[in-house]
């Protein structure tokens, strides 16, 4: 493992299940875990997994322009967001090139949690602060337990009065096995899930206990990757693994636009003065390729960096992908030449581990309404 400077309280948990902690965003992670994968994958979409998805950096921004900030930071409309209601935004550079996304909490009149992964949003948020009245609070002790899968609600209501009617992008302050923490209803996951917001010295109990008890719902442990399965299916992305920070453009500094990424709907509609919102608006329509899904023949799944081509000539790259034993198909993500990202479009991999027919498919491949992860009661 390289370097880190950040800890998870259950690195041991991580441990005994089989995982040698490798670096995320500064964090020992749960990259692996010795058993197989798909085991989780099935459990996530049929039952329930919990996951330490505690190397998602937290940062509290406190005081009487935390308001001012967080709306010229990020793409959304923050005065549509209420206390106890969450938003999934972006962040842009002067470009108007995607350096990070993240979800918004406003938790208090004054009082704002922006959770984001290995982008730059925490520099960001600093530099929008500079002169505000606002603290900007890194915090590393509160972890982030993440329950996912259609059974996760009936465990969790044994436990939380309101679970079952709080909304989709909502979150609720209240106590789970008699310790104080905050419960969101969002993931990364594609499914129904919660995020429970802990302190580190509460986390090895609430981990534990949910397993324990849970084991009944076949509720398991699973790895931090296991997300990548998820979200290709969900059309999630992953930063830097989806953007040109991995696949960058020769003569071009790094950076993707929204309307390249699919993203621009994180964009409240009317809103500007977030920073990059000029660039953003001119660059619609000047897309160099889009995000787009592609369906592979065979059982395999592809590798990241596995080339596309149509007629003989490279029209994109896969980011992630990922083999399904539920649905028994091979999935990606792909950067698509704009032409190429069509429906139906005749490709071929050649890659790694596959090469053979394929074809360009609309994303998400799972749940297109986004019913599961939005379901009531």
């Amino acid at each position: 493992m390289s370097l880190s400077w950040r800890t998870s309280v259950l690195a041991d948990r991580h441990r005994a299940l089989g995982s040698k902690l490798e670096d995320w965003s500064g964090m020992g992670t749960a990259w692996s875990y010795d058993k197989d994968p798909h085991e989780e994958h099935v459990a996530i979409r049929t039952k329930a997994g919990l996951m330490d998805v505690s190397g998602l950096k937290k940062v509290h921004l406190v005081g009487p322009h935390a308001h001012a900030i967080v709306h010229q930071a990020t793409t959304r409309d923050v005065t549509k967001i209420f206390p106890g209601k969450a938003a999934y935004a972006c962040m842009l550079n002067d470009a108007g090139h995607f350096t990070d996304d993240c979800i918004l909490y406003r938790t208090g009149p004054n009082a704002w949690m922006v959770v984001h992964g290995s982008g730059s949003g925490h520099e960001e948020l600093t530099r929008a602060a500079l002169g505000r009245n606002c603290a900007v609070l890194f915090d590393d002790d509160l972890h982030d337990l993440s329950l996912q899968g259609p059974l996760a609600v009936d465990y969790l209501a044994r436990h939380v009065p309101g679970i079952r009617d709080l909304p989709y992008f909502q979150h609720m302050a209240t106590r789970l096995f008699g310790k104080p923490v905050m419960i969101s209803r969002t993931g990364y996951t594609g499914e129904r899930g919660y995020e429970i917001f802990c302190k580190g010295e509460d986390a090895p109990l609430i981990w534990d206990t949910i397993l324990g008890e849970g084991a009944e719902l076949g509720i398991i442990p699973c790895r931090f990757t296991t997300l990548d399965m998820l979200r290709v299916e969900s059309y999630l992305l992953f930063y830097p693994y989806d953007n040109s920070q991995m696949y960058p453009f020769a003569d071009e500094p790094p950076g993707d636009t929204l309307w390249e990424l699919g993203l621009d709907f994180t964009v409240s509609p009317g809103k500007t003065g977030f920073r990059g919102f000029e660039q953003h608006y001119k660059l619609k329509g000047r897309e160099r390729f889009k995000i787009f899904g592609v369906l592979v023949e065979g059982d395999t799944a592809t590798a990241e960096g596995d080339l596309l081509f149509q007629d003989g000539r490279q029209v994109g790259v896969i980011t992630c992908g990922m083999y399904s034993t539920l649905t028994n198909r091979s999935m990606a993500i792909a950067r698509l030449d704009v032409a190429a990202a069509v429906h139906g479009t005749a490709l071929e991999v050649r890659g790694k581990t596959v090469t053979g027919p394929a074809i360009a498919h609309t994303l998400p491949f799972d749940d297109p309404e986004k019913k599961k992860r939005s379901a009531k009661g």
